[in-house]
């Protein structure tokens, strides 16, 4: 039919993308999908490999096209390695059931460009008496997208290969723009967009560094959790950063830029899990105010709150653990009984003395760390302990009995922290509740949804605790021993220079972690600070050498033909 593209293989209906001889059809087996892929120049020299991730993914699209296009279908999700999803897109690769979904998301981007409504301002050309086939408009619309997809120039022989792409599908399918969509869908499906792939740039300072294209997506990536923008691109082209002097320039108009907020929203959505709060559920019977309306508000409070901190009044990262200013809306204000007369977001301010202070008693923290009918002072501190400590809490022994621990009614054992004391009788559990309970029982004032209680079940609940041989009690006392105690500090940076470089921390990450260490407390533990220190540190431009034949083992039904 006039204006689709699409051909049955062994798993029904797949893209039909129009081959030329640098960009091939594949089909890699009845139960595989066919793909184009424009091939990766010099990626047998990359160094990491990283998958854009699906808020990444969307950004580009709206930076690409604009806000009109809309991206539709389901991604594969992304992996938690060491702790974070950045290091996890180093690791992962793409399945054949997911690359048929990024291709049936890519067609509909495709058809959406090529749309009437969107051909003026997108596409900008048509064939025309002198250029009958349009082979000069499909040349100018990739030299105008190419850039931006590939976060790269083209090279001329991809150029050249797209063009034909799309002459050769406009024969096939009797339509210059359905052949234009076909070859859009092959670079919105190629390794080169859907995976961040360094490349070996200059030496600088004695150091082998990547190119200036890549670090213009690490800058991006990094600092706004998007691909890199045209003037990142352009000062790329220029060589401006292959100049630390330049760079630093850069850096300092990118953290200015509201985007930035962007950029440490998903940081700390990454280091906090607050994407988990998506798969989260509570038993309405026990806590009928909790929703999935719920969930997402007290993630948005949470992000909220830390950029209100640290970004827009510039404030030390440790009174995240003590703040009484929080975000507040009218879903959440009963959950904390607080009255919220304005519509959309504000800002409460709990007084001293008050139950609420700092991130340990937010919703979001609470609620995730809890079961779906009753608290978990275990999880609590679990949570506490591998996210903001980076200490490692073994997995429970597989034949464990949990049955006096979920025995909530229990008419001896009336409050959680009797009933971990009787679990704690086995020897074998009590190496670990060891470490976790003492924290986690400090929240015990906060049900399984987050809201304020006394009692449980007619007792007194007792949240004192202990948390680097200091005792406290309550979970404000907890939170003003984080602020004073330097290992919450240590975490962070550490945290922050794997999801910046997206890998797990080596040997010879050392002496820059603990060079941004001490600068971080020489700033006074301003957020900003760190990630400006990172985004200067030449460590962080790195090359470093990787097999791509084994990060890109996973790909599936990709021809290579030697290009890659």
């Amino acid at each position: 039919m006039k204006g689709t593209f699409t051909m049955k293989t062994g798993r029904g209906i797949a893209i039909l993308l129009a081959a030329a001889a640098t960009v091939p059809l594949v089909l890699a087996g009845a139960d595989r999908p066919s793909i184009a892929a424009v091939p990766a120049s010099h990626a047998d020299e990359a160094s990491t490999v990283r998958r854009i991730t699906e808020p990444q993914y969307r950004r580009a699209i709206t930076d690409i096209f604009g806000a009109d296009i809309k991206v539709v279908g389901r991604f594969e999700p992304d992996l938690r390695v060491d702790g974070l999803l950045a290091v996890g897109t180093s690791a992962v690769s793409i399945t054949s059931g997911g690359l048929e979904q990024y291709e049936t998301i890519a067609r509909n981007i495709a058809e959406q460009v090529v749309a009437p409504d969107h051909r003026a301002s997108l596409i900008g050309c048509t064939p025309a008496a002198a250029d009958p086939a349009g082979s000069a408009c499909a040349g100018q619309v990739f030299d105008r997208l190419g850039l931006r997809m590939l976060r790269r120039p083209l090279a001329p022989a991809e150029r050249a290969a797209l063009v034909a792409t799309t002459l050769e599908s406009a024969r096939a399918l009797g339509d210059f723009h359905a052949g234009l969509a076909a070859a859009l869908t092959g670079l919105l499906t190629s390794p080169d967009f859907l995976f961040r792939i360094d490349r070996p740039g200059a030496p600088e300072q004695g150091r082998r560094m990547v190119d200036g294209w890549s670090k213009a997506s690490r800058l991006s990536f990094f600092l706004w959790n998007a691909p890199p923008d045209e003037m990142l691109l352009a000062a790329a082209a220029k060589g401006e950063l292959d100049r630390p002097e330049a760079r630093a320039r850069l850096v300092a108009t990118m953290i200015a830029s509201p985007r930035f907020a962007d950029g440490v929203r998903a940081f700390f959505s990454d280091f906090l899990h607050l994407d988990d709060i998506d798969l989260l559920a509570k038993d309405a019977r026990i806590y009928p105010a909790f929703s999935s309306a719920v969930a997402a508000d007290a993630r948005e409070q949470t992000l909220r709150t830390i950029t209100d901190l640290l970004v827009d009044r510039q404030g030390d990262y440790r009174d995240l653990f003590t703040t009484r200013r929080i975000a507040m809306n009218r879903t959440l204000g009963p959950l904390y009984d607080v009255p919220v007369a304005e519509r959309g977001w504000t800002f409460h301010q709990f007084p001293d003395g008050d139950p609420r202070a700092g991130l340990f008693t937010q919703i979001s923290f609470l609620a995730q760390h809890s079961h779906p009918g009753r608290t978990s002072p275990t999880l609590r501190g679990k949570a506490i302990q591998e996210i903001l400590l980076c200490e490692t809490i073994p997995a429970p022994p597989a034949n464990v009995n949990f049955a006096v621990v979920q025995d909530v009614d229990n008419p001896t054992l009336k409050t959680t922290r009797a009933r971990l004391q009787a679990h704690l009788d086995d020897e074998e559990c009590a190496s670990c509740h060891k470490l976790t309970d003492p924290m986690g029982l400090a929240l015990e004032k906060f049900d399984g949804a987050g809201q304020f209680r006394t009692t449980e079940h007619g007792e007194a609940i007792d949240t004192t605790g202990s948390f680097a041989d200091t005792h406290f009690d309550g979970a404000a006392a907890l939170g003003r021993l984080f602020q004073r105690n330097p290992q919450p500090i240590d975490c962070l940076v550490q945290s922050t220079w794997r999801y910046a470089m997206g890998r797990r921390l080596a040997a010879f990450d050392k002496p820059v972690v603990a060079r941004l260490n001490a600068d971080f407390a020489g700033t006074g533990y301003r957020m900003v600070d760190l990630i400006r220190a990172i985004a200067l540190s030449p460590q962080f431009y790195e090359y470093e050498p990787a097999s791509p034949p084994a990060r890109m083992a996973g790909w599936p039904a990709l021809a290579t033909k030697g290009a890659m």
